[in-house]
């Protein structure tokens, strides 16, 4: 399923939800720029910025080391992308759910919730994925936690989403508990499924990443919602 938009107008300009998807296309095209340039320099980048598992608090090159490899690489990885549907699927999600988040929980509290969401999918790819000398990167955690948190304040909203039904291809409206606890249940399947398969077997997907930043979504948003002001939300038909 593919959502287009959801039926609950913003109140104002989602000026986080834009700048995050500025910030995360600025860099996926210097990306592109050093692969096209000097691609072992692209992978060196990955590496460096992406989290590597394997490499977590590994005091062998020293402490500085271990805080430039093994926790600066937590907030990078939410940055960098492995190619355009990569982005491109996440920004998407981000684009259509995003901006009603940012309206519940205000322009100072959302940077922080999203960030704190990102933080918390990482921890979790690395706790399922000790061993892993992969780099995991991607915005997919910290988004998830936006969806989690969209689930929990707007269960009663509409999307409009493309549903393939065998080789028919139709355009609908459907409850948005319906098409964010079908995106977590897939999450939970292949999520569930990697801890038996290896990484190469389960595609290198971080699928605990992603449950991870969407429960951990679910939970936060309460703590980062304002108290006041948004109880009088309506939903337009």
């Amino acid at each position: 399923m593919i959502p287009f938009r959801d039926n609950i107008p913003s109140r104002r300009f989602p000026i986080w939800t834009v700048l995050l998807i500025v910030i995360n296309i600025a860099v996926f095209l210097y990306q592109l720029q050093l692969g096209y340039t000097r691609p072992r320099a692209l992978k060196l980048f990955i590496y460096s910025y992406g989290i590597v598992p394997e490499r977590f608090l590994d005091l062998s090159h020293g402490f500085a080391s271990m805080i430039r490899y093994s926790f600066i690489p937590f907030f990078t990885s939410m940055f960098l992308h492995g190619g355009f549907m990569h982005i491109i699927g996440n920004l998407w999600y981000l684009w259509v759910f995003g901006d009603n988040v940012e309206d519940r929980l205000g322009r100072v509290r959302f940077p922080v919730f999203y960030l704190a969401c990102g933080l918390i999918a990482g921890w979790m790819h690395q706790v399922f994925n000790a061993g892993s000398s992969l780099p995991s990167i991607g915005a997919s955690g910290a988004i998830a936690g936006v969806l989690g948190a969209y689930l929990i304040s707007f269960p009663k909203a509409r999307i409009l989403t493309l549903v393939p039904i065998f080789i028919f291809i139709q355009i609908i409206e459907l409850p948005a508990l319906l098409v964010l606890g079908f995106w977590f249940l897939i999450q939970f399947f292949n999520g569930t499924a990697s801890i038996v398969l290896s990484s190469e077997t389960a595609g290198g997907v971080a699928w605990w990443a992603h449950i991870g930043g969407f429960v951990a979504g679910m939970m936060l948003v309460g703590v980062f919602a304002p108290s006041r002001g948004f109880g009088n939300r309506r939903i337009s038909s």
